[in-house]
């Protein structure tokens, strides 16, 4: 048999496997106890029964809460609970569960709960890198939210590895390999299938935080490296290294990776990607640490290859980059969410950068190469685009000019609602830089953005219906449940919204403290995590 035999049967292998994943996923979310994060990155969850009121305080409709360290610095790197098979998964900062971690040791830990009473049946215990703050920012939890399969997890840890555990822990009195290397089999001790350090075998190297959420297909994992600039915000110590990877979700090899953002990475990479089915064709779509989104063929080529189908710059060709926040130019911290055919995608920046313009845009998938909106060129060669530059795209001092891209995939660009009709939008109206995705249903999308305000926007037109000051900042993003949108902030709140194109806030409900994580919600109980505590919230039967 010729190589290239070998090699169409192994595609034709993976294709099989993408497409049984597909068909055999929305049975399983329907008939068990299975909430991790949709492979779409949509967060809309079919339940009408959540509450909608609860009291922290006396315990009203609470019905378990579990301590845990959440959030850290910069702003915005959060943990998020993901329930599978009567579990509740989700990134701390270390609290002292397990005994040879006294609390006061900083370690960033993956915490695996009873989803029926709140008791802690395993942790996975990540010491903290030596080189410090530049790739392990001291205080944060894994901010990974992680990826179940079965009795399978996957996640990325703040050591930059991506790790594989066994969801029973040591509980099923098995050390499930290869990996048989941990410290202790005690059941409070996680199980570790198998371990890739993306810092000593790939050369990856993160700034601040290695933090993807990783999804899957078929035998394929994918992630963001974290892959970033150095202590200086200036030097790219490592633009040859990965930016995206699939794996092999049994062994942790590498089928193929990509390092497309290379000498034009801004910051960190701090996005996930998403997975689906698009134009009948399947893609894996990542948001690149250069501010630009990229779509691939998830099998990649016949020779264990990245096959790129499209790529997207998501910024405004004129605009500068400034490694502080004080510029126009942002990278991507959100995930990018699939909907009905459409990739939505918006800017952002770490959270101590703080306010600035935000773009929240609507994309064509069925495109192939650049479709950006606008394509560059310069006046010594007017006829041919030129590379695309880092700090600005387009400087017209230099003689650079742009002209529309007879390939865009917009389909629409949406900066603000001007609600009052003066022709100017003002700071609650305007749309800034946001960490949030957007979450949609029926057609209604919602997504916050850094300056505190929930902006509710038609999916297919992109006309803004309404904004709504949260008043408090918030970093993550909604949760549609039903006939109601839930949305968090900074001081603790989570304010419910009915789900309609016109705005009504249905209750306000306080919580312990701020509130960062994506709340998710599975059988009728809403869970949400706040800085110190995980709450599983379920209203009382009467």
């Amino acid at each position: 048999m010729s190589r290239a035999q070998l090699s169409c049967i192994c595609l034709i292998a993976i294709l099989l496997s993408l497409s049984a994943l597909r068909d055999a996923g929305a049975e399983e979310d329907n008939a068990t106890l299975f909430r991790r994060w949709p492979s779409s990155r949509n967060n809309v969850f079919e339940d009408i029964n959540l509450p909608v009121e609860w009291d922290v305080g006396s315990g009203r409709n609470i019905t378990w809460s579990a301590k845990i360290r959440n959030g850290g610095w910069p702003p915005g790197f959060t943990a998020s609970p993901v329930v599978s098979a009567g579990k509740v998964l989700i990134g701390s900062a270390n609290v002292g569960y397990v005994e040879r971690y006294p609390a006061k040791q900083d370690i960033a830990c993956l915490l695996c709960f009873d989803a029926a009473n709140g008791k802690l049946l395993w942790q996975y215990s990540s010491e903290r890198l030596p080189t410090g703050r530049v790739h392990d920012y001291p205080g944060n939890p894994i901010c990974s939210a992680p990826y179940v399969e079965k009795d399978r997890v996957w996640f990325v840890t703040n050591r930059c590895e991506v790790v594989c555990l066994d969801t029973d822990g040591f509980h099923d009195g098995n050390n499930d390999g290869p990996y048989a290397s941990e410290p202790s089999n005690d059941k409070l001790e996680a199980d570790v299938i198998w371990k890739l350090d993306m810092m000593g075998e790939l050369g990856v190297r993160p700034h601040n935080l290695s933090n993807s959420s990783v999804t899957g297909a078929g035998d394929l994992i994918f992630l963001n490296t974290g892959n970033g600039i150095s202590v200086d915000h200036i030097t790219i110590p490592a633009p040859d290294a990965p930016s995206f990877l699939a794996l092999d979700k049994n062994s942790g090899r590498v089928v193929w990776s990509d390092n497309s953002p290379g000498h034009n990475l801004l910051h960190g990479q701090w996005s996930s990607p998403a997975y689906g089915v698009l134009a009948g064709r399947p893609q894996v779509i990542f948001a690149g640490g250069d501010g630009w989104l990229y779509s691939f063929d998830p099998a990649g080529d016949v020779d264990g290859k990245a096959k790129l189908l499209w790529k997207f710059d998501c910024n405004p060709k004129t605009s500068k980059w400034d490694s502080w926040g004080r510029s126009e130019r942002n990278n991507l911290v959100a995930m990018p969410v699939i909907y009905e055919d459409r990739v939505y995608i918006a800017g952002g920046q770490d959270g101590e950068h703080g306010e600035g313009p935000g773009h929240l845009w609507c994309i064509d998938p069925s495109k192939r190469g650049d479709v950006s909106p606008e394509l560059v060129f310069n006046k010594s060669q007017p006829g041919r685009p030129i590379a695309h530059k880092r700090i600005q795209a387009c400087d017209p001092e230099a003689g650079d000019f742009t002209k529309p891209n007879p390939n865009s995939a917009v389909i629409w660009h949406y900066q603000g609602l001007d609600a009052d009709g003066d022709g100017e939008l003002s700071t609650f109206e305007r749309f800034h830089r946001t960490s949030s995705n957007a979450t949609i249903k029926d057609y209604l999308l919602y997504i916050t953005d850094i300056a505190g305000n929930a902006h509710c926007v038609d999916a297919e037109t992109g006309q803004g219906y309404w904004t709504y000051s949260l008043s408090a900042l918030s970093y993550q993003s909604t949760l549609i449940a039903g006939n109601r949108v839930y949305i968090g902030n900074e001081d603790g709140e989570v304010l419910i919204f009915k789900h309609a194109k016109t705005r009504e806030l249905i209750s306000r409900n306080q919580m312990d403290d701020c509130v960062e994580g994506i709340l998710t919600a599975v059988n009728g109980a809403l869970y949400i995590a706040t800085r110190r505590t995980l709450h599983a919230i379920k209203t009382e039967p009467k």
